[in-house]
């Protein structure tokens, strides 16, 4: 991804210098955790105490902190911006927290996983499975786009959802490519990739439209109009996804301002815990859903789903991308063990995206703890 050719309508950074754009990544962040740990739970938290963290969630942190990595690489390396190394490298930083088999960066006598994150001890607890991204960390070389093999786990999505950040900066066509190319690290069923893209766009214009007024969208909310405008585009840019994927998208949007919160649709949107389905579930509840006082409401609905983790966590992510970190549920915020995590990598993206804190191989940076705990080599 260069960080210079972004879409026509939008220059580098101009999301960034909005007033909502830290709020609105919080809430992406924030989103998909809070959806992982109430779907993992089928809606019955427990009344007290801490909410534990999913997978997912486990994973899409490392994916965050792999792009702020990369970026730091880039700066002061004169290197190419490659996203999708740097979330390998993080990946296997997790998976060695995990006490599993993967590759090992760094000569010997260096500290290892290195970075902040690597010091969370929430992150080296086993929280779920994730099969087919530890059988590919085990693995010496990566997968690529080009080497499909039959894995489309939910995981390869909702762990990429954070790249729509990089799409809200940069532009949907660069972040496609990254999101298939992350997606396939270690899931290489090309039906993941595309809904994995398609995830990262949908969201990506959840950050990104403000659209309020109904009578010029058809009577569409928000995220209804986000939802169908990140559509549109979808149909001008992926060009791997088939008409009739994104069609089958377009009808979730449609069933549910036709009939929302309909558990039996639901079902037969996603009916697994593939990303098609985790997609598709996410979708119609999110547009079921769209106002800002029913962020709740959705989660525990979506929570009810055939895999209610993968669905509420995809919701939870268009929703709080939409709506902001503010319109999250308090009581459940409050208590996740990783909020204050999230909240810090989400802060910390948008900062190594604006401006740069540890500076460049030429220029000073304003904060000299920076490459410590993001280290980029």
């Amino acid at each position: 991804m260069e960080p210079d050719e972004p879409d026509a309508a939008r220059t580098p950074r101009e999301f960034l210098k909005e007033k909502h754009a830290v709020s609105r990544v919080r809430g992406l962040l924030l989103g998909l955790a809070i959806g992982d740990t109430l779907g993992r739970a089928k809606g019955k938290l427990p009344a007290d105490g801490p909410l534990r963290a999913g997978v997912s969630t486990q994973l899409a942190c490392f994916t965050t902190e792999g792009i702020v990595r990369a970026w730091v690489r880039g700066d002061h390396r004169s290197l190419p911006y490659v996203p999708s190394g740097g979330v390998w490298h993080a990946y296997c930083r997790w998976a060695a927290m995990q006490g599993l088999k993967a590759h090992r960066w760094g000569s010997d006598g260096e500290v290892w996983p290195d970075g902040w994150l690597a010091q969370v001890p929430v992150l080296a607890e086993r929280r779920g499975s994730a099969p087919a991204t530890v059988t590919a960390l085990a693995r010496s070389v990566h997968g690529q786009v080009e080497t499909p093999t039959t894995s489309r786990g939910c995981h390869a999505l909702t762990r990429t959802l954070p790249v729509a950040v990089l799409g809200a900066v940069y532009g949907s066509e660069p972040a496609v490519d990254t999101a298939r190319e992350i997606a396939s690290l270690t899931h290489g069923d090309p039906a993941a990739h595309t809904a994995t893209a398609q995830a990262v766009v949908l969201a990506q214009h959840c950050l990104t439209d403000l659209t309020e007024a109904k009578a010029s969208s058809g009577g569409r909310t928000q995220v209804q109009q986000a939802l169908q405008v990140g559509l549109r585009a979808l149909r001008g840019i992926d060009r791997a996804s088939a008409p009739e994927e994104l069609d089958r998208l377009g009808q979730a949007v449609e069933m549910a301002v036709a009939h929302p919160a309909d558990a039996e649709r639901l079902a037969k949107l996603a009916p697994d815990a593939l990303a098609p389905s985790a997609l598709l579930g996410g979708v119609y509840v999110a547009a079921s859903f769209p106002e800002r006082n029913q962020v709740a409401d959705a989660l525990s609905f979506a929570a009810g789903a055939p895999d209610g983790d993968s669905v509420a966590c995809v919701a939870g992510a268009l929703l709080g991308a939409a709506h902001g970190a503010e319109a999250l549920p308090v009581g459940l915020v409050s208590r996740h063990e990783l909020a204050w995590v999230l909240d810090t990598l989400a802060r910390d993206l948008v900062a190594q995206l604006a401006d740069r804190p540890s500076g460049t191989e030429y220029t000073l940076g304003w904060d000299p703890n920076w490459r410590d705990r993001y280290p980029g080599w």
